[in-house]
């Protein structure tokens, strides 16, 4: 299950949600904590478009798991992109 809010859409400009990262651990309660924020934004950048993928709010995620959620979402970001931009050659 994942679980995700979506925060703001401005078509062909920008979409947000927020989640929780790396909330793999069926007896935690993520919902207790506070959530980390991707935005998308989409830029003209001649001869084609500029995709950034920001996600902000590790600092408000416990020690105990901060930096395996930082490490891991941020090997599934970089994946992500590579599919995104193989999706779109």
């Amino acid at each position: 299950v994942w679980k995700a809010r979506i925060e703001r859409i401005l078509p062909q400009t920008l979409f947000s949600f927020s989640w929780h990262p790396f909330a793999v651990d069926d007896t935690i309660d993520y919902d207790k904590e506070s959530p980390t924020l991707v935005e998308f934004t989409i830029e003209d950048h001649a001869p084609g478009i500029l995709l950034r993928v920001v996600e902000s709010g590790f600092n408000e995620i416990p020690d105990a798991r901060r930096q395996k959620a930082f490490k891991m979402n941020s090997r599934g970001w970089d994946e992500q992109m590579g599919n995104i931009e193989n999706f779109l050659k």
